[in-house]
Parts: C-alpha cells; structure tokens; sequence
C-alpha cells in the first residue's frame, strides 16, 4: 500500500471518529450547496446560487410542516433547480411522498433521491457508509485535479451518491474514479453537472 494510501485511510478513520462523536450530541447539515460550499469555488452565479438558497429553504419549510422529523432526518441539496434528496425514512410511501413534495417545488428542473428506507439499514452497514464516505471525500481533498468543495457524498447501503458541479470532464471522470476505488463501494451514483451546462455561471 503506498503512503498517500495509507495517510487517507488514516485521516479517513479520524474524520469517521469525529462525526461519530459529533452525531452523538446531534447534529443537523443543510448540505454542500445550501451552505457548506466555499463561495470562492462555486462557479454559479450570486443569483443562482440565491435561487438555489430559497428553493432549498422553502423545500425544507414544507417538509417541516408536513412532518416535523423530516427537518432533521431529510438533506436537501439544490443546484440550479436540480434537488437531490437523502436522508433516512420508516415506510416507502413517505420517500414517495417527499419526492412529490420536490417536483412541486417552484423552479425544480430535476429530483434526484437518494433516501433509504430504516428496516433496510442497520447500525453496522450505517458505520460501514459514513467510512465510505470519509474515506472518498479525503481522497477528493488530496486530488490536485479536483475541487473538493464542490461535491457532496452520500453513501447509503454501500452505494455512494455524488452530487456537485464538475469544472471539466476529465474532473467529472476523477471524481468517478475515486469512487470506484474507495474499498466496499457497490456502486458510484454520480449526479455531477458540468459548468457548461448551468444555466448561469460566473463571468
């Protein structure tokens, strides 16, 4: 195993202990595009990225109303209109229900779920994902070729959803690349957009 290797499986548990200790006082994350991205990256626009703001919080505001635990157990990412969705829910109806709240949000071009259901998961393969995820986001940190920032990373039942904006193909293709290699990803469910495909970008 060569050292680079070695130093993210490293970082990758310490960051895995973190969020462990971290959720134990509980914790709630909007997502990479709602605040998380650095906005000095982020290659849309200030208008769309206010769009994004608003259609997230209003999103958040209804599945809030609709059921109080959704504020807490249900992500909501936008970029340029596209929603993804995770997070985790008790019956299949209400990730059908979530889902039909999305589309019906004002300005939603696309949705895109990632939402599993709780009889499907349990505490082992839930520490298994969370190590998943630590360990591509620390890959994706140390690729030169890549902006960490712009990517958000979902792992749900070994299957690793990445939602972002890609400055390049080849960028996109690193970024899938570094998925396939994390050890026990099933699969890598990118929902990555180019740059030349917002619908605004910065000048």
């Amino acid at each position: 195993m060569s050292g680079t290797k070695k130093i993210i499986q490293i970082l990758s548990k310490l960051v895995l202990i973190s969020f462990l200790l971290y959720s134990c006082v509980g914790s709630s994350s909007v997502g990479v595009f709602g605040s998380g991205v650095s906005i000095a990256f982020d290659p849309r626009t200030v208008g769309m990225q206010i769009d994004d703001s608003i259609m997230q919080k209003n999103l958040l505001s209804r599945l809030a109303l609709t059921e109080k635990k959704y504020f807490l157990s249900i992500s909501v990412k936008v970029l340029d209109g596209n929603i993804f969705l995770s997070g985790k829910v008790n019956e299949p109806e209400e990730k059908l229900k979530i889902t039909k709240l999305a589309w019906e949000t004002k300005g939603a071009r696309s949705v895109k779920s990632a939402i599993a259901i709780k009889g499907q998961t349990n505490f082992k393969s839930t520490a298994k994902d969370i190590l998943i995820t630590s360990q591509l986001r620390t890959a994706l940190i140390f690729n030169k070729a890549i902006k960490a920032t712009n990517y958000n990373i979902d792992t749900i039942n070994g299957k690793t959803y990445i939602f972002g904006i890609a400055m390049t193909n080849d960028e996109k293709k690193e970024v899938i690349k570094e998925g396939d290699e994390v050890y026990g990803v099933k699969k890598v469910i990118p929902s990555i957009i180019l740059v030349e495909d917002l619908s605004r970008v910065k000048n």
